[in-house]
């Protein structure tokens, strides 16, 4: 078996069982979008990066309020939710001229939600190839940006 080193994640999962409540909501009512990786904040949803991307740029559209079920969510937000991905799209074209997107939901843990009790809807830039065989075969992934860079870049296109 082949190790992947990065102690610099160490922090995040040693500490990741240990911190109560909803990751979403955490991030939510914390105001240092910097620390949590809080791209944009809109009226009823906001933009944050995922601490677990399967690319650079991968986003996440979450709603400030604390669902699980995607048929409760209000007209509004739901509206602001797309809107914004769409703007996510634009934002990561610019920036990073995927060739594809995976835009979607994963509603519930047998749907495969990593978190099933907030729902989000993930914008994930694609390119040919981008699942090697490190991914398949060595189930890891290498992302080559650091979230701080990332989020800075993408930040620019949401303060327009």
């Amino acid at each position: 078996m082949d190790h992947l080193w990065s102690p610099w994640r160490y922090k995040y999962i040693a500490g990741i069982d240990r911190q109560e409540g909803c990751v979403f909501c955490r991030a939510r009512d914390n105001p240092d979008d910097a620390q949590t990786l809080v791209v944009y904040r809109g009226l009823l949803v906001y933009v944050i990066l995922n601490l677990f991307p399967y690319t650079s740029g991968h986003l996440m559209i979450v709603p400030y309020r604390h669902t699980a079920s995607f048929v409760d969510l209000d007209e509004p937000a739901t509206a602001e939710m797309f809107q914004l991905a769409k703007r996510a799209a634009k934002a990561l074209h610019e920036e990073y001229h995927p060739e594809g997107y995976n835009i979607g939901m994963n509603l519930g843990r047998a749907a495969g939600a990593g978190v099933a009790d907030h729902i989000h809807l993930h914008v994930v830039p694609r390119w040919t190839g981008d699942a090697n065989f490190l991914s398949v075969v060595g189930e890891t992934r290498v992302v080559s940006e650091d979230l701080s860079v990332t989020r800075t870049r993408l930040s620019r296109h949401f303060s327009q």
